[in-house]
């Protein structure tokens, strides 16, 4: 198949991607209004690996992890910046939420730089400053006067997954998709145990509806959340299938680029569920995250990993 039709096909994976998570995302709030943060991970998680169980032995998949450790640390680091990304869902709107977390390539080029010393040149450089201004009219004038310090955890969310990306490019390359697909659900299963075994021990006062989606421990779930908890696991299993799949047809550094759709694929399920309306500058801000990335990215595909880069220098030395 030609490179272009493959590209094409990338493309039409990482829309579905897109759409399907753009979707489950704006209903956290509607399970954020009666459980918290904690039991929906821990049950999400449950269901999905059951889920996973079930295809494993049909589709052969490899699950068993080539280093324990390395896919451990990658999942925590990973399970951490979603716990915060979901625990923002409650309180803002997808899109803006999604917006913080696509920073993750700004903090993936600032990362390699400082701690593993990767040149960034004078464009990258300017991509970084564009990706922060968008960041700032993202956020909104609130933010940046310390009123809504929520408005802010978007963005440690992309902090954290930029973390974990370097960690599945650094400490992570020979394992499969399903096995870190795996580590990614039990680590937040494991999270969200954790998170509920402390609130039954320390019980808080508990805010009414969303706004008590990280303080609140155990409740008895109803058919809403066993619902909608489950069109989670289920959506986030597709989607992140076609996001695989994606990266398996195509050259990395495109397909990085197309899931910024997720941007407005976001926005419009919140405009079509809620009425959400974004502000002009938000929209701009959106637009200036969306072409830092861009330019990172495929700025990424004319430099040598990290990794890649001490291999030469070692090479060269000896």
């Amino acid at each position: 198949m030609p490179a272009e039709d493959r590209t094409l096909a990338a493309a039409g994976f990482i829309l579905i991607y897109a759409m399907v998570i753009g979707f489950t995302d704006n209903y956290v709030r509607v399970i954020a209004a009666e459980a918290g943060m904690w039991q929906f991970h821990a049950t999400r998680s449950l269901l999905a690996l059951v889920l996973v169980a079930a295809v494993a032995a049909p589709l052969s998949l490899r699950l068993r992890p080539v280093r324990l450790r390395a896919v451990l640390a990658r999942s925590t680091i990973h399970g951490l910046s979603m716990l915060i990304y979901f625990g923002s869902l409650a309180f803002l709107p997808v899109a803006q939420v999604a917006a913080g977390l696509f920073t993750a390539p700004i903090f993936v080029l600032l990362i390699s730089h400082f701690a593993f010393g990767q040149a960034i040149g004078p464009l990258r450089i300017l991509a970084v400053a564009t990706g922060f201004l968008g960041v700032i009219l993202v956020l909104g004038p609130t933010a940046m006067q310390g009123a809504s310090v929520a408005a802010l955890l978007p963005v440690l969310a992309g902090a954290m997954y930029a973390l974990g990306n370097i960690a599945t490019r650094e400490w992570c390359a020979g394992e499969s998709a399903e096995t870190l697909l795996v580590g990614f659900f039990a680590a937040l299963g494991v999270l969200g145990l954790i998170g509920l075994g402390v609130l039954a021990v320390v019980p808080v006062a508990v805010p009414d509806g969303a706004d008590g989606f990280i303080q609140r421990g155990w409740v008895w779930p109803s058919g809403t959340f066993w619902f909608w908890t489950f069109v989670q696991a289920v959506g986030s299993l597709f989607g992140v299938g076609m996001m695989i799949k994606a990266y398996q047809t195509a050259d990395a550094g495109r397909v990085s680029v197309f899931e910024y759709i997720i941007l407005p694929a976001s926005a419009f399920w919140g405009w079509v569920l809620w009425g959400e309306r974004l502000t002009p500058l938000a929209v701009c801000g959106m637009a200036l995250i969306a072409a830092a990335g861009a330019v990172i990215a495929l700025r990424a595909r004319q430099a040598p990993s990290p990794t890649a880069s001490r291999q030469l220098r070692r090479h060269s030395e000896t």
